[in-house]
């Protein structure tokens, strides 16, 4: 892939992301039509809007490029291109009226995560970042916070939709965190969460059960934003891994022995 390419395909990315945050924006606190995956996991017409939106942006401009997308949308069949996308990052919120929610767009190369766009359309903050490049918030520069001690760490996580059944439920995980960190907070979206760590609002992360269209994005932005990510046992993590940790680099291993895990 060449630097024009990726430069191309990082604007195109952005674009895609506000265009698609417009359509969210615009059926915030309204009057939703809501349907449930499970028993506590929605889905509005607005995350479809948002996907289609996206996925037929995609299918005219690069008809070969393959689509992993949240709500089910999937193109091509082979491909040295995969886009993952969550079109509305953050549903339960945006369904309450919650202004905590975001458009999440990824493109891996070869497996390989190089453009990753995070829109909050509340905010409207963008974050973005391409692989070999900084981080970007709204065209400025973004780096993780300095903190070093757990003790004075603000981080977020989250819980999957399982949590009144599963016995991995991260309930434990959150109850040991508490007396360590000086606060958690459970904003309700991943993608969100990992971008206020990329720009040092927050310490550190982490969450089980996650999905492809979760991470995608913002894995590259922390990282390129200096910070550090691992699954929670310290091994490498993928986007196709379940359980995430990312800090500033800091206070990762700190967090990691609060939290249990081996190695």
């Amino acid at each position: 892939m060449t630097r024009t390419e990726l430069k191309e395909l990082t604007l195109f990315a952005r674009e895609l992301a506000i265009g698609a945050g417009g359509i969210l924006r615009k059926g915030f606190n309204r009057a939703l039509r809501v349907q449930y995956k499970g028993r506590i996991d929605p889905v509005t017409e607005y995350d479809l809007k948002a996907e289609q939106y996206i996925t037929g942006k995609i299918e005219r401009r690069y008809p070969h490029h393959a689509i992993l997308a949240e709500e089910g949308s999937a193109v091509g069949e082979t491909s040295d291109y995969l886009w993952v996308i969550d079109p509305l990052d953050g549903t339960v919120n945006f369904a309450h009226g919650f202004p905590v929610y975001c458009v999440s767009i990824a493109l891996q190369y070869k497996g390989e995560s190089v453009v990753g766009a995070v829109y909050d359309p509340e905010r409207t903050e963008l974050f973005w970042a391409s692989k070999g490049a900084k981080a970007y918030m709204n065209g400025r520069t973004i780096n993780v916070s300095t903190e070093s001690k757990l003790e004075r760490a603000l981080l977020a996580t989250g819980f999957a939709y399982d949590i009144a059944t599963a016995r991995k439920n991260n309930l434990g995980l959150f109850a040991r965190m508490a007396k360590k960190a000086q606060g958690i907070r459970r904003p309700g979206s991943a993608a969100i969460d990992l971008c206020w760590l990329a720009c040092g609002r927050i310490d550190g992360f982490w969450e089980l059960k996650l999905h492809p269209w979760d991470t995608a994005a913002a894995k590259l932005i922390v990282e390129a934003a200096g910070g550090e990510i691992s699954r929670l046992t310290g091994d490498p993590y993928t986007i196709f891994d379940p359980d995430l940790l990312a800090s500033n680099g800091r206070v990762h291993q700190a967090m990691r022995k609060v939290l249990g895990r081996r190695k």
